[in-house]
């Protein structure tokens, strides 16, 4: 009898032992799981980064563009402004005190040949029924 009982409690104990050993590889692979998937997320986070990084670059050499941009914009701004004085200064001599067109300038003989005397059609030819406009211009 005492031969079964020992046999008995062999037989328990190793299915107990076998019980535990299954249920540590159940628990080892998922600590390889585990492992394998914090491996890629590591790599997306580097990746992730890399393109950050990129994504710097490319923000740093646009504001560059834009800071040139800007530069070449004004420079164009103050060549107007110096244009637009000239422009006035011209405009002012081909003026008399009076307001009246200074005829020594070549500008201002050819505009008082072509704009006709008297009143304009809708259209912006001269009205003939005027004196002023049936007149030619003397030269």
């Amino acid at each position: 009898m005492k031969k079964i009982i020992t046999g008995l409690f062999f037989v328990a104990c190793s299915l107990c032992l076998t019980n535990v050993n299954a249920q540590q590889e159940p628990a080892k692979k998922k600590v390889e799981k585990t492992a394998k998937k914090t491996e890629v997320t590591a790599k997306k986070t580097e990746a992730t980064a890399k393109k950050t990084g990129a994504t710097a670059k490319k923000t740093e050499a646009t504001a560059k563009k834009t800071e040139i941009t800007a530069k070449k914009t004004e420079a164009t701004a103050k060549k107007t402004e110096v244009t637009a004085k000239k422009t006035e200064a011209t405009a002012k001599a081909g003026v008399k005190k009076n307001g009246a067109p200074d005829m020594r300038f070549k500008a201002n003989k050819e505009a008082a040949k072509k704009a006709p005397a008297g009143p304009l059609k809708k259209n912006g030819t001269p009205d003939k029924r005027y004196k002023a406009n049936k007149e030619k211009p003397k030269q």
